[in-house]
């Protein structure tokens, strides 16, 4: 936390000001990948090291997660990831349009309660700011053990109109994408008979329209 971090921290800019392609040097400023709440790090250090030519930004601000995410960067030795350690919220508004190729959203709090939805990562608001800040058939992937946040997401998505389900047949959102290589709370979902989903959502060439 004390030697580490402050190497790989991204500043907070001005909101829409910030272009994260000057984070890293090419062939990595070319495609940004983002993970939103990356827990303990494991998914977020595993893709970097599969795809070392692209910059990933992962944005968490529980410091236990932030911490593990540390230990394994040091120990995979790898320069082409970044962190984000206060509001994920924030990082999006400061973020320039059409800078992100992906976004990760793995296992969000499901604010199970009905009067806590509205605290749900995936809102209106949320989905605007990545139809904003993703390239032209940039992707979106959500992974989730909880059917009612399937079905949030999925409600959500269809109504707001700027991206497009990728899923063709059952197989394609009960079978991990390629390359996947978890998460702990995917561990712990499976330990305790729940089954993930994994949906994969495209923006739309056009974009939001307004």
């Amino acid at each position: 936390m004390e030697t580490l971090l402050p190497k790989l921290e991204v500043p907070l800019s001005a909101a829409g000001g910030c272009d994260p392609s000057g984070l890293f040097p090419p062939p990595q400023s070319e495609q940004i990948w983002l993970e939103i709440g990356f827990g303990g790090g494991e998914h977020l250090v595993a893709r970097a090291g599969q795809h070392p030519d692209i910059g990933f930004i992962g944005a968490e601000f529980f410091v236990n997660g932030i911490a593990s995410c540390l230990v394994h960067l040091e120990e995979a030795g790898l320069s082409n990831v970044r962190l984000h350690t206060v509001d994920a919220r924030l990082f999006l508004e400061s973020l320039k349009s059409s800078v992100l190729d992906r976004i990760f959203l793995l296992y969000p709090d499901p604010w199970p309660k009905a009067r806590h939805n509205k605290r749900r990562f995936i809102s209106d608001w949320s989905l605007d700011e990545f139809a904003r800040v993703l390239k032209p058939g940039g992707r979106l992937q959500v992974a989730t053990d909880i059917p009612d946040y399937c079905r949030w997401t999925l409600a959500h998505i269809r109504r707001h109109g700027a991206f497009e389900w990728t899923a063709q047949g059952p197989d394609d959102w009960r079978t991990p994408p390629e390359g996947w290589p978890g998460t702990r709370y995917e561990a712990k979902a499976l330990r305790e008979g729940r089954t993930p989903v994994y949906l994969d959502f495209c923006l739309k060439n056009e974009g939001l329209k307004v």
